[in-house]
Parts: C-alpha cells; structure tokens; sequence
C-alpha cells in the first residue's frame, strides 16, 4: 500500500501549526458567536433548549405536515425507523406558553389522534446542559491528568492537550456552520471524540520520546501506523452514518456526522499542530529525545 508522503523536514514548526492556528481560531469565533446569542457554544437542540415533541404515524409528506403545522414554530422534521413497518416522524417545536401548547395539542389531535407528545421544560434543558458541560469538562481534565502522568514532560503533553482541545473546538465550530445541532447524541459523540483525538497524539509522542532514532524517522513511522488507525475508524463511522441516513435514524447519523467531521479535524491536529510543536520541542536545549540526539530539524 502507498502511503501519502509526509516529509516534515520541509516545514518549520512555525509553518506546521499555522494553518491549524487560522482554523482554530475562526472555530472559536464561531463557539463565541454562539455562546453570545444561545447561551451555549454550539446552537441548542430540542433536549437542551427546551420544546416540544411529537412522534406521529402518518404517510404524510414533510410538505404536507409544514402546511397543515403553519401557524405553530415547528423547527424540524426527522425520520424515525421503528423496525415494525409504519413510518414515524419525530416533529420539533420551539417552547410555547399554556395557551399555545394545549392549542398545539388540539391541533395534533384533531389530524394525529394517536400522536405521542413530550414536553421539555426550559428549566430541565438547562439543568441538562450544566450536566452536559460537567461531563465534558470532567472528561477533557481527566484526559490532561492521564496525559501528563504518562509522558511526565511538560511540552509533549501540553502538545497532547492542545491538538484534543483543537479538536473539539474545530468541531464545534464546524457544527455551527452545517446547522449540527447540540443534544444529547452529539454531546456523546464529543466526548467519545475526546478519547479518539488522544489516540494518534499519544502514539505520535510515545514514539518521539520513548524510541531511539531520528526525529524524522520516528514521525513517519508513526504517521504510518497512525494512518492506518485512523482511516479504519473513519471508514466504520462512515458506514454507519450511511446506513443511518438511508434508515433516516437522525440521532446516528447526527453522532456519525460530528464523530467524522472531529477525525479529520484529527488529521490535521495530529500532524500538523502536534508534530509542529515537538519539532520545535526537538531543536531546543530541552529537547533531547531517548537517542541523546537532535533528529532532522
């Protein structure tokens, strides 16, 4: 098999890290945007903003459902494969008063009589998002801690740290602009991100520090083995986000959509922001690796 050739010695630390520099930053800004207008860093779903649902039976077009739901804030109409043979769609509205509520149950009832409805609350969507935030939060620090404890140097762990939270960042971001929104699934899928993003960083710096050789030499070896990493997850993930929209489960396919959207993101940060930043650690007076050596810069 041919690999993609990855000649480091080319570039300069400065060089490696400055496209993923330029993209992390217009992915903060886009977070900050977010956060400023929601509350939140990327744009809410129905579970953490609160709402309403409604699962219907029906062989109704999405059209037909919009016209006969005009005069209620529907916000999205999702598939839901049931496994049984009948058709469900999930319908989404924004939060509603006493009044505009038992409307909208009236209205469903009269058209959908054996419609499931649930109602979110704005008080449990928040208590939900600050349980997510916790989650997410606890999960980066306790990646940092197994990090640092491992490599016990400062600066490849730090490399290790900043490529996750680029990661997660360049996602987040990412999910503003394809209108990804956040619930329940995709706060899994970043937290399940958390754990693929340390992956390759960890395998790029565990060969960097603990194997004797040229620094050159042990990059390439690891963008090898990494690669091959990488691409089989990909090509899992994207299978199963194939299947999930031909089946119109929008919750996996919603999970597979960030989960690919953060490997890639992965590529770059492996590569590029890591791999830059050990070069740089590699041609300092600190930078003395197992083979007593300064490889290739």
């Amino acid at each position: 098999m041919d690999f993609p050739k990855y000649n480091i010695r080319k570039f300069t630390p400065v060089q490696l890290i400055t496209i993923p520099m330029i993209i992390l930053v217009l992915a903060l800004v886009s977070v900050g945007i977010t956060w400023m207008a929601t509350g939140m860093p990327v744009t809410p779903g129905i579970d953490f903003s609160g709402g309403i649902g409604v699962t219907i039976g029906t062989s109704d077009s999405p059209e037909e459902i919009k016209e006969y739901f005009a005069a209620y804030p529907i916000e999205s109409i999702q598939g839901i494969d049931s496994g049984d043979g009948v058709s469900y769609l999930y319908l989404k509205f924004s939060t509603l008063d006493d009044t505009g509520y038992m409307a909208l149950v009236s209205h469903v009832s009269d058209r959908y009589p054996d419609a499931k409805i649930d109602l979110i609350g704005e008080s449990f969507g928040q208590t939900l998002q600050h349980q997510s935030a916790l989650a997410l939060l606890i999960s980066f620090i306790g990646m940092a801690i197994v990090v640092f404890v491992i490599f016990r140097t400062f600066i490849p762990s730090l490399a290790v740290v900043i490529s996750a939270f680029a990661d997660i960042a360049m996602t987040a971001g990412a999910m503003n602009v394809l209108g990804i929104p956040l619930s329940l699934g995709t706060t899994a899928a970043l937290l399940m991100l958390i754990g693929y993003s340390v992956d390759s960083d960890i395998l790029l710096t565990t060969r960097v520090l603990k194997r004797k050789g040229a620094f050159d030499e042990k990059i390439v070896g690891a963008f090898r083995t990494g690669l091959i990493m990488t691409t089989t997850t990909f090509g899992a993930i994207a299978a199963m986000g194939i299947v999930s929209y031909i089946g119109q489960i929008t919750i996996i396919w919603e999970i597979s959509a960030v989960l690919l959207i953060g490997l890639a993101f992965d590529v770059m940060n492996t590569w590029l922001t890591n791999a830059g930043i050990l070069k740089w650690y590699n041609t300092t007076e600190k930078g003395r690796f197992s083979s007593g050596k300064r490889g290739g810069a």
